[in-house]
């Protein structure tokens, strides 16, 4: 048998292996810990080997696996884990992954990935068509909300400022994610080009001094270019003003991007629509498929207004890809972002939502935010528990401060309580700041997560905070 071949029966049976372990895994994780994390020199030596040059038992490798990778993480698609913002996967989505990366599917170019682009830019559209933006609107799925902000904020930049972006100036509030600022680092942005606002006491980008400071900027010789704007951010989940942001744009000549990763696809529940009126008329706008949409990583999209500025942007054409101009002209996606080698990733949206339904998404996301509203709920039945910013899209925002303790001490109580919680494996949760303050949060997106599992993630939060108050 030549090199890195397998017989038939052979790859079955280490198929059916994979696939019993993964249905164990789904059916025995809501009972199991959230899962650990071990210091380097625990894990280091436990894993350190030099490289294999014999073959192994693919049972043995699956077994290490088993033994000594999985119970040293924290498991992202549990049930209870409410810390950051979660990635719950769903089982048909982890089988399209398989398929896609077992037949290695390419889909740079139209030459070579016709069938697999064409599927890409259908779930673009269904994504294009639930957040209401014109026809004229398209994308591409990418690694991630960083690399999705990255590709809209160099378009941003390209058709705004063209070569010459020196004195280019972007506005987005202290509630915004951090890869917002990498990217515009990374497009070669100074800090003093930056206009980081402090947020309003909604968490949202405050309008009038935004229009200040554009008026100031404007008269200093600067060109403001773009406003990002947040449509729930990963704090409290806030929406920033867009019905107000979108005509603010149109007048200034602005381009208004939107960081909608994780709370864009809120659309789909009553409070998003409330929530996310006029994300539609947004110039870009980026969106997490693996977060939302409950589909295995990485799976994150763009979407720009004007499709074509992503090709004016990003295309070159060197002489080795010349035969992919040959013949029908089709869609080369390559040239709409920064990847040539690009995989499959739409495949796990597109199955998902052919296997699902529509309608079943709907009713997780509402399950989720009714999971946000119910944790709110409780904590306010309990003694000295403050609610900072309360449940919005799916996060809601607490802190554990008794009137006699100080302020200081309060703050150093709650961020122990995090680690409280990862020791005893329950559940997790995770801290920010806010108002200066540190403040825990808990942001209810697994679809699996029960009202019971919020009851006893406050009840152990409470006892932990009480015993450690005394």
């Amino acid at each position: 048998m030549r090199p890195l071949e397998l017989e038939p029966e052979q790859m079955r049976q280490m198929g059916y292996r994979v696939v019993d372990t993964l249905v164990d895994y789904w059916h025995k994780l809501p009972h199991q810990p959230i899962g650990s994390r071990p210091p380097r020199e625990v894990l280091e030596p436990l894993l350190a080997e030099p490289i294999p040059t014999t073959p192994q038992p693919f049972e043995q490798v699956l077994q290490e696996f088993q033994q000594r990778v999985l119970p040293h993480i924290v498991h992202v698609d549990h049930p209870r884990y409410f810390a950051f913002v979660p990635a719950p996967n769903n089982y048909v989505g982890a089988l399209a992954d398989a398929l896609a990366a077992g037949m290695n599917i390419f889909v740079g170019t139209w030459m070579v990935g016709a069938g697999a682009t064409q599927v890409e830019r259908v779930v673009v559209d269904w994504l294009r068509q639930l957040l209401g933006m014109p026809e004229s609107a398209g994308g591409l799925f990418v690694s991630g909300g960083s690399v999705a902000n990255l590709v809209a904020l160099t378009a941003a930049r390209q058709h705004q400022l063209g070569e010459n972006f020196s004195h280019g100036t972007v506005y987005f509030s202290d509630q915004t994610h951090s890869c917002v600022e990498r990217a515009l680092r990374i497009l070669g942005f100074r800090k003093e080009q930056l206009r980081i606002l402090p947020a309003d006491e909604r968490f949202r980008l405050p309008l009038d001094a935004l229009e200040a400071q554009l008026a100031r900027d404007r008269a200093a010789g600067w060109q403001p270019f773009c406003i990002v704007a947040n449509a729930g951010t990963t704090n409290t989940g806030a929406v920033d003003p867009l019905p107000e942001l979108v005509q603010l744009c149109r007048r200034e000549g602005l381009w208004l991007h939107v960081d909608g990763a994780y709370g864009a696809a809120m659309i789909l529940t009553e409070e998003g629509k409330q929530q996310l009126q006029g994300i539609g008329e947004v110039d870009s706008l980026a969106i997490d498929p693996h977060k939302g949409f409950y589909q295995p990583m990485a799976a994150g999209c763009v979407l720009v207004r004007q499709f074509e500025h992503l090709r004016n942007t990003f295309r070159i054409l060197p002489p080795y890809l010349q035969d992919k101009e040959q013949g029908l002209p089709g869609i080369d996606l390559c040239d709409y972002g920064v990847e040539l080698s690009r995989g499959f990733r739409a495949l796990k949206l597109w199955m998902s939502l052919k296997v699902f339904g529509l309608e079943a998404f709907r009713q997780a996301m509402e399950h989720n935010l009714h999971l946000a509203r119910y944790a709110e709920a409780k904590l306010r039945e309990y003694q000295h528990w403050q609610i900072v910013s309360p449940a919005t899209l799916g996060i809601v925002a607490f802190r554990y401060a008794p009137p006699e303790l100080p302020d200081t001490a309060a703050d150093a109580l709650n961020r122990a309580l995090v680690d409280k919680m990862m020791r005893d494996g329950f559940a997790m949760v995770s801290s920010t700041v806010l108002r200066g303050r540190t403040t825990l949060r808990m942001c209810t997106l697994n679809p699996r997560a029960t009202e019971a599992d919020v009851d006893e993630t406050i009840a152990r939060l409470n006892r932990f905070a009480s015993q450690s108050a005394c």
